[in-house]
């Protein structure tokens, strides 16, 4: 007989908090940071290719790095005082932050980061909700961009992944797809 709760029910997922304590309403889900080895290839890649915005750049002399906020959002509404900027910046939710280290631009004996997607497996990807993956991928394809896998080929079909100039894979996919591919397991 099949459960008239949903899979998301608590009872459906031991160690679920069926609500969630009152201390955490207002957090959020704020930022992913990748690190990256050449903040002119990353921010080409994510402006261009992507369409994000910078939203913040802070750079840490006494850490010899620079953090470059990204995001979908209209800079226009953005404070102009530097400080305001930030607080701003770190009120969006889902940003990505590319954390750049000093030299590694420049540095011939460094290899790069671990994209998470190679033994040992860890973190997978970040996923853009694109109006239309196909035509998405297309424009990918014609700006050179690096596939793991295209819309039409292995499954799930329609949803496609790319990289990052680090090699970190972006998970395309629109709102349709997502409905199609995921009915069976909804």
């Amino acid at each position: 007989m099949a459960s008239s709760l949903s899979k998301e029910s608590p009872v459906n997922n031991p160690g679920l908090q069926a609500t969630p304590d009152e201390a955490t309403k207002a957090y959020f889900v704020q930022l992913s940071m990748f690190r990256i080895k050449d903040p002119k290839a990353s921010l080409d890649f994510y402006s261009r290719i992507l369409g994000m915005s910078l939203l913040k750049r802070l750079d840490i002399p006494e850490g010899k790095f620079s953090l470059y906020l990204l995001g979908y959002e209209d800079t226009a509404l953005a404070p102009t005082n530097p400080v305001n900027r930030t607080v701003w910046t770190f009120g969006k939710k889902a940003t990505i932050e590319l954390k750049h280290d000093w030299g590694t631009e420049s540095d011939p004996e460094f290899k790069g980061y671990h994209n998470g997607n190679t033994e040992p497996v860890g973190f997978g990807q970040t996923g853009i909700t694109v109006d239309d993956t196909y035509k998405a991928c297309e424009r990918f394809d014609r700006l050179g961009v690096e596939f793991v896998k295209k819309p039409d080929e292995g499954d799930p079909k329609g949803v496609a992944f790319i990289k990052d100039p680090d090699g970190y894979w972006i998970e395309i996919y629109d709102l349709n797809t997502i409905r199609q591919s995921t009915a069976a397991a909804s």
